[in-house]
């Protein structure tokens, strides 16, 4: 998941090239909802075996409101830390 700052607008995403995937979010490459919107910090992220698995997941987070992605990155994030130095 990618916000532009802490609690604020949030995109869920899949990539089965994560670190790649967030660098071009961060260059402004991806043109779109994320470009328009600032979104370029990496608050929160999983890692799947299978890119079915991902896909899944990310439906699934994607069908949640609000309230229930906030507090998944809470959880593991409650600062809203930049995790791009996790992946890299």
């Amino acid at each position: 998941m990618l916000s532009n700052q802490r609690n604020g607008t949030l995109y869920v995403g899949v990539s089965s090239y994560l670190v790649k995937r967030i660098w071009e979010h961060k260059q402004g490459l991806v043109e779109g909802f994320t470009k328009e919107h600032g979104i370029h910090t990496l608050v929160y992220f999983e890692l799947h075996d299978e890119m079915i698995q991902a896909i899944q997941r990310e439906k699934q987070i994607k069908k949640w409101n609000r309230d229930w992605k906030i507090n998944l990155i809470e959880k593991h994030n409650p600062y809203w830390n930049d995790l791009w130095s996790e992946i890299v």
